[in-house]
């Protein structure tokens, strides 16, 4: 069966599984167990693919330092090692980073140039802790951030809006736009937790003040006060935003199968946060939705998650009824 032009483009590539971190969470079998889910709900006969191209050193200095991006090539280069206590570098994994980042940067341009409706970029390792100077938190290139100052310099964008439903707060994406205000970073995570930044204080600095919105959420919050933070919250700061293009940081970690966190979302609820969000697209940008993975470390729940997350894309609105 061909693929269906009207599915969710996914960026799609087995060399993200050559960033090699062994027994860490963050491992290879995160991919593999997406590709499982996958194959086992047929989507391949339908979704359209594309390989991913790997950032140019341009794109990621857009958002990273030089110091950085020598310190984790430099290290790979050496044959591997920690670059934080949680944060592993293998030999290929600069190699593997800077093709997360283009694969995030390849779904925008698809997306803005019409030729796919929407797009989600399946790569590893995830992103949204990696700060300006820093790499930390599983994470070594901001692939979201990267794709989103790529989406403002290769299409003219003004606004974007990143919306992060990882249940870790997005550090590293809140301090690389912290005083920009052409893009609006809204955050829903688990708080107090690891970072330990994401408090409701935190809004932004200089020009950016107000584009930064942290939704904190105790421990063990369900379904139901998610859904009620995107609809009060979330949706009303998108629409008087008014973005251009939508970025989704879509980690699966606030599962209720997850070992890392704490939270209570069935496998359902991010189908349904995924459709809140294709329908704002749709009403305020004309549908242009990129997702891009980050965490989600039960292999079960990430992959069933992932799926759930894609039928509810491309569900017909007369389906939602």
């Amino acid at each position: 069966m061909n693929a269906d032009s009207t599915r969710t483009t996914i960026v799609w590539s087995e060399a993200y599984l050559d960033h090699e971190t062994e027994s860490h969470p963050e491992s290879p079998d995160r991919w593999v167990a997406i590709d499982r889910a996958l194959r086992t709900a047929d989507l391949f006969d339908v979704l359209p693919l594309l390989t991913p191209s790997p950032a140019t050193l341009e794109q990621v200095l857009a958002v990273h330092s030089s110091r950085l991006a020598e310190r984790i090539r430099d290290i790979g280069e050496r044959g591997g090692g920690w670059l934080d206590p949680d944060t592993w570098v293998s030999p290929l994994s600069w190699e593997t980073a800077l093709l997360a980042a283009g694969g995030a940067c390849d779904a925008v341009d698809a997306v803005m140039e019409g030729r796919a409706p929407r797009a989600f970029s399946l790569a590893r390792p995830p992103g949204h802790h990696a700060e300006p100077h820093r790499a930390m938190g599983f994470c070594l290139l901001n692939s979201v951030a990267i794709a989103a100052r790529h989406a403002q310099a290769a299409h003219g964008i003004q606004r974007v809006a990143i919306v992060d439903w990882d249940v870790h707060h997005g550090n590293g994406t809140q301090a690389i736009f912290w005083e920009v205000p052409s893009v609006l970073f809204i955050s829903l995570h688990q708080f107090p937790f690891y970072p330990g930044s994401g408090s409701r204080a935190e809004t932004g600095g200089g020009e950016g003040t107000g584009t930064t919105i942290n939704i904190p959420l105790p421990a063990g919050t369900g379904e139901d006060v998610y859904l009620a933070a995107m609809d009060d919250l979330v949706l009303p700061a998108l629409r008087a935003f008014a973005p251009e293009l939508i970025l989704v940081s879509a980690g699966y970690d606030a599962h209720e199968d997850d070992p890392l966190a704490m939270m209570r979302l069935r496998t359902e609820s991010f189908g349904l946060f995924a459709e809140r969000l294709r329908d704002a697209a749709e009403e305020l940008c004309g549908g242009k939705l990129v997702l891009v993975l980050e965490g989600g470390y039960n292999l079960n729940a990430l992959g069933d998650s992932v799926v759930a997350t894609i039928e509810a894309l491309d569900r017909s609105r007369n389906d939602d009824a």
